[in-house]
């Protein structure tokens, strides 16, 4: 790829949502077969859940805003710090667009911080 392509295509990319970014991500997951599972749930929304048979105990959580209650703002900050590269503009998105997935492949010890965060600013929030 010329480094022009390379220019064009970095630009492309930061003119992107992070939804937009979240879906880029998992399509280059599948297509070719690779994780951007990180230890910590660091952009939400863009790893897949891994299967796990019924025995084992689930150890990844889909965190899901159900719904952000009264208190918007609150809910919008909470959201910006359990994802520090969020931006305002997409956190805002985010929380009017509820329900809306946080996290696809959070850590239970993540998950549940996610929801117990969000939770104290009057949001509702689900881990499947």
């Amino acid at each position: 790829m010329a480094v022009k392509s390379n220019e064009k295509f970095v630009e492309e990319i930061g003119n992107m949502t992070v939804l937009e970014l979240a879906g880029l991500v998992k399509a280059l997951e599948e297509k070719f077969d690779v994780s951007a599972a990180m230890p910590v749930a660091a952009v939400g929304g863009v790893v897949a859940a891994a299967e796990t048979a019924p025995a084992e105990e689930k150890t990844e959580y889909k965190v899901t805003l159900k719904d952000i209650g009264s208190e918007k703002i609150k809910v919008i900050k909470a959201l910006r710090r359990i994802v520090p590269n969020l931006a305002l503009s997409d956190a805002k998105k985010m929380a009017e667009e509820a329900p809306t997935v946080i996290a696809e492949a959070a850590s239970k010890e993540d998950a549940n911080k996610m929801k117990q965060e969000l939770e104290a600013v009057g949001a509702k929030v689900e881990l499947a």
